[in-house]
């Protein structure tokens, strides 16, 4: 049988009820559907099309951005790597996916996390062409890097750093150690996004939903950015939805900003489709009243969507891994940890969660 792997987060800085139909009474607006942002991650989608794969729905090939914009996703959220060892996700492959996402008349939200590979709350490591630059000149790596990025890109949202709940660029970004530097990079980050296109949002994101995100936030108060982020897993943070509205609810009250869930995913089976060990695979794991169905991963979403609506400033929801199938075949031990986690089904086909993405 496959083993299971529990991909718990390693800092300790780390330590979910859903809302109705109709949104609560809330102090501020409820964002309008035209501006709820409904997202899907397809970073993956280069390298499992490289593979000679295809993406179906109803049982007929079709491009899985075509899918997605049919089904009501409006952002395609996708990672940029510095100088990845596999070439994947690199600024050359990244600037081809964001023109088709633009293409199919979607919205480009970039995850920048400044690494050569990735970046999330046990792991910050410089590109490797920046691990001998002094603090001075590593500023100015940042602003270069960045300004290039957003103006090849153009995004409509940037993240600068992926789940930096202690900071990035580590040691030197380290906020738990090195908070002024930490502030000076992401500060250097935003001025030069800032000039690059000022239509670009700017959102810093945190992975989960203990008390350090109130830490990682109120340190970052002074800075100028627009989108609290935030990572929300059940099998990584807890399956209360309950403990996730109201943390969400604290964080936007406290802070005055919009706020996005900006990674989430969620199963339609506990079975696997190849021997890559999978991070979600036992009942326990699960959310109450949400089965591992394809029916329960799409009531997971609207659940989820309808919670972040339900929040003030509630601005949007992105969900992660929906396209990484076991793209290497049903024997590979290198494939997909999060296969039964996507929207599409072992046979490649469009799940029914996709319809979870609509305006409505």
């Amino acid at each position: 049988m496959k083993k299971l792997i529990f991909c718990f987060l390693t800092l300790a800085l780390i330590s979910c009820s859903s809302g109705g139909d109709s949104p609560e009474p809330t102090p501020t607006p409820i964002p309008t559907e035209d501006s709820f942002i409904r997202a899907a991650d397809l970073s993956f989608l280069p390298e499992i099309e490289a593979a000679g794969v295809s993406f179906k729905y109803n049982n007929t090939v079709q491009d899985p951005l075509l899918t997605l914009k049919n089904a009501g996703v409006n952002y395609i959220r996708i990672r940029l790597w510095n100088n990845p060892s596999n070439g994947h996700s690199n600024l050359s492959e990244v600037k081809q996916l964001a023109t088709k996402v633009r293409t199919h008349g979607m919205k480009v939200w970039l995850t920048v996390h400044y690494s050569d590979t990735w970046a999330d709350p046990g792991n910050q490591t410089k590109p490797v062409a920046w691990q001998n630059l002094n603090f001075s000149d590593l500023k100015s790596a940042v602003s270069v890097y960045t300004t290039q990025v957003v103006t090849e890109i153009k995004p409509e949202i940037i993240q600068i750093g992926n789940e930096t709940n202690d900071g990035f660029l580590w040691p030197e970004g380290k906020l738990s150690t090195n908070e002024t530097q930490y502030l000076e990079l992401t500060n250097t980050a935003i001025s030069s996004v800032k000039t690059a296109n000022s239509a670009t949002k700017i959102m810093l994101h945190f992975a989960g939903i203990s008390n350090s995100a109130d830490w990682y936030f109120n340190k970052v108060k002074n800075l100028n950015y627009d989108y609290i982020g935030i990572s929300y897993y059940p099998v990584y943070h807890g399956t209360s939805l309950t403990d996730l509205k109201t943390k969400l609810t604290t964080l936007s009250q406290t802070y005055n900003k919009k706020i996005i869930l900006a990674e989430t995913s969620y199963p339609f089976t506990l079975s696997w489709n190849d021997w890559t060990n999978n991070v979600v695979g036992q009942s326990n794991q699960l959310v109450a009243g949400y089965d591992a169905t394809a029916s329960g991963q799409k009531n997971y979403i609207l659940a989820i969507k309808s919670l972040v609506k339900s929040v003030p400033n509630g601005s949007g929801l992105c969900y992660w891994g929906g396209e990484w199938v076991a793209f290497k075949g049903n024997q590979a031990t290198n494939g997909s940890t999060w296969e039964n986690q996507a929207l599409w089904d072992f046979n490649n086909n469009a799940l029914e969660a996709i319809q979870a993405f609509n305006k409505d």
